[in-house]
Parts: C-alpha cells; sequence; structure tokens
C-alpha cells in the first residue's frame, strides 16, 4: 500500500512540474565567440569588478564588451553581471545588453548570459572567463523567439 501510495504522489507531482515547464527553442546555427581581456579593476575595495574584452563573435564580427561583475547575494562562488557589447561587420554595427548570472568552477568563471541585440535579435551564451589565461570564451546560439 505504501508503495502505491508513493508512485501515486510521484505521478501527480511529475504531471504537476512538467505542466508549468517551459521549453526554450534555440536556432540551430550558433557561433563561438573569442576574446581576450584587456583591461579588469575595481572600484570599491573588491565588491565588484569590471572587465572590458575585445575579439571576434563569429557573424557579428569584431566585438567589445564590458561587465560589472557583482555579488549581491554574497555567495562568494557566484553572482551576476551586466554590460554592454558592440560589434562592427563591415559597414552593420550592432549592440548588445548583457546580463546574466556566473559560477566559479575551479580556476575559471563559467557565465550564462541572455543579450537582446540592436537588430531585434535575442541570443543565450554559456561562457568560461579564464582571468589567468585573459581568455573569454562563448557558445552563442539565437533563441527561437516565434515559438
Amino acid at each position: 500500500m505504501k508503495r502505491i501510495t508513493l508512485l501515486i504522489l510521484i505521478l501527480i507531482s511529475t504531471f504537476h512540474f512538467s505542466a508549468y515547464a517551459q521549453e526554450m527553442s534555440l536556432s540551430k546555427d550558433s557561433f563561438e565567440g573569442n576574446f581576450i581581456i584587456d583591461s579588469t579593476f575595481t572600484r570599491d575595495g573588491g565588491k565588484t569588478f569590471e572587465v572590458s574584452a575585445s575579439g571576434d563573435a563569429g557573424p557579428y564580427g569584431r566585438a567589445y564588451l564590458s561587465y560589472v561583475f557583482t555579488d549581491k547575494q554574497n555567495l562568494g562562488t557566484a553572482g551576476e553581471f551586466t554590460g554592454f557589447a558592440w560589434t562592427q561587420n563591415g559597414e552593420d554595427v550592432v549592440t548588445a545588453t548583457l546580463q546574466g548570472a556566473y559560477v566559479k568552477q575551479g580556476k575559471v568563471f563559467k557565465m550564462y548570459t541572455f543579450d537582446p541585440t540592436s537588430n531585434g535579435k535575442l541570443n543565450f551564451a554559456t561562457g568560461i572567463v579564464d582571468f589567468v589565461a585573459k581568455t573569454i570564451k562563448f557558445k552563442v546560439s539565437e533563441v527561437d523567439t516565434d515559438s
């Protein structure tokens, strides 16, 4: 009887949670972004860190990024960031606002970011920041906002 009750509870909770699940559709076309950290500093004794980087953003061409990393919940190994990017590919200039979360994993930081762009696209990216190597590497996909 206990097993049947447990099975029923599991089925009900699975149905309940799956009813609220959201699916995010990403474009099959993705690209990698490779950046060199140009500078990093803090103005407030280590509560926030500002980072600027430049490099290649696939179809967007040359890109310049600026971030402000914070830890507003005092997690120590994780936090949030905001930023701005602008890119140029030939005559086309695209800007983006950057926002997401980071988690320290060993010697690197992993970033998760949703970035609306001035060309009307919404990009989702995951990245690895290595401050020792002075690199930021992203895998970027466009979010399919029509589905």
